[in-house]
């Protein structure tokens, strides 16, 4: 039609009206930039330089390692879950500005370039474990500013649907897709300490053993006290016995049986009478030992009757915490919370997002999203005020990431106007104040 790329079009209901395309200077993801002084508080990019290497040389090295990493790990956390969305985020001024100075006035990383990153640079071997490293060193930075002497681990697994003939992907007949089934260990403050990928057939409590004891050891030689919890797949002898010789208190929810039913006949049967509208609820512990086990232990029974329903409900609990009935019921219900904390990642990060066609290429997105998931938790827990700190990983993207701004540089300094909504200015300054009276890292 022969206009220029930078005229203004104009109305003929409002003369006064003209609108340009300028997307290099308009940006929808401004609220990253807390973020990233966030994640500059946290000295994330020494803990890149300790475990990333970077095999190019010379002119390659037109876009930095850490900047690569940046942009992947901001992108996911923005809520962009494919790197078909890296062409049209490579001007956009967020994603410019979070990377190193010679890129504010230049373009972030295109598609091809984020996608060798990804699918070659970091899944050579030290390089996919050291990623898996930058995410516990980032999560041990914000691990000084707690004060607490006790850690509580939950682990478990989850789904990660395929569609098309990724490598290791397999049928699970308990999900009954075809998936991989990638296994999770998350903090009692929501950070995901440890995640492994595995084929889709791979048994729910396949190689916890390669999560949970490390995790462990780390805790105890910081002197915290470690407790963990765990659902029924994770009911095996073999972690029992692990956890008891380091001294582990442990909650883990058991399979009904026989012989556990037969423990608690006496609260199977309802008491005659009219029943009360509320849930009659009885509780009992006893000592138990299993034939694969080879020393009793002590196991807990909650029992709920209901009006309407002509069976209980009943559940078992293998413990060795030292607390009545009902507080280890309680904290071992706690455990609900750690698969919220996956379906936050599965819907904020989109670590279910699994589209490689080689196992180690997905091996390597699901770490990423994981350090996108801990960026945007730490960022909850560390600098929200108390009055949005329950906010979940959607809400702060739907309303603090998803901030309208506009670029404007001046002889001296880049101005971003922020369009004010949920972001407001006073948010704004809170959260940054609070960000700056995080402790320097040491080193």
């Amino acid at each position: 039609m022969g206009e220029k790329e930078t005229e203004a079009f104009q109305f003929t209901f409002n003369g006064f009206l003209k609108v340009a395309f300028q997307g290099s200077r308009v940006t929808s993801g401004a609220g990253l930039i807390l973020v990233r002084e966030l994640d500059e508080r946290l000295g994330l990019e020494t803990i890149i330089a300790a475990h990333l290497r970077d095999s190019r040389h010379g002119l390659n090295t037109q876009f930095r390692l850490p900047d690569l990493l940046r942009q992947s790990v901001y992108s996911r956390l923005a809520g962009y879950e494919d790197l078909n969305d890296a062409a049209r985020l490579s001007t956009d001024p967020t994603f410019r500005l979070i990377g190193s100075p010679k890129r504010w006035d230049r373009s972030a990383a295109l598609t091809s370039t984020l996608h060798w990153f990804e699918t070659e640079l970091l899944t050579q071997e030290d390089n996919l474990v050291g990623l898996m490293a930058v995410n516990r060193d980032l999560i041990g930075q914000a691990e000084t500013f707690d004060h607490a002497d006790r850690v509580v681990l939950d682990m478990d697994s989850s789904e990660s649907p395929v569609h098309g003939q990724q490598e290791d992907s397999a049928y699970n007949g308990h999900f009954e897709s075809v998936c991989y089934h990638p296994l999770f260990l998350f903090s009692d403050h929501g950070d995901c300490l440890a995640a492994k990928l595995r084929p889709g057939n791979a048994s729910s409590a396949d190689d916890w053993e390669e999560l949970l004891v490390p995790e462990i050891d780390r805790q105890q030689a910081e002197g915290q006290r470690v407790a963990f919890r765990a659902d029924a797949a994770f009911a095996r002898p073999a972690i029992y016995e692990a956890l008891e010789a380091r001294g582990v208190q442990y909650a883990i929810r058991m399979p009904a049986n026989k012989n556990l039913e037969l423990e608690i006949e006496d609260l199977l049967f309802r008491s005659p009478g009219r029943p009360s509208l509320k849930p009659l609820i009885r509780y009992q512990s006893f000592q138990y030992q299993a034939d694969s086990w080879t020393t009793p232990r002590r196991v807990v029974a909650k029992v709920e009757h209901h009006v309407g329903e002509l069976f209980p409900r009943v559940g078992f609990i293998v413990t060795n915490l030292p607390l009545t009935h009902r507080a280890v019921v309680r904290f071992y219900n706690k455990r609900g919370t750690a698969e919220q904390w996956i379906k936050e990642g599965k819907q904020a990060a989109h670590w279910t997002r699994l589209s490689c066609h080689r196992f180690r290429a997905n091996e390597v997105r699901l770490q990423l999203s994981v350090l996108a998931y801990n960026l945007g938790n730490l960022w909850r827990r560390l600098v929200l005020p108390k009055r949005i700190e329950r906010w979940s990983l959607t809400s702060l993207q739907q309303r603090l990431v998803k901030t309208g701004a506009r670029l404007v540089k001046h002889a001296r300094y880049y101005w971003l106007f922020l369009a004010q909504s949920h972001l407001t200015r006073r948010l704004f300054g809170a959260m940054l104040q609070r960000i700056w009276a995080l402790p320097v890292p040491a080193g």
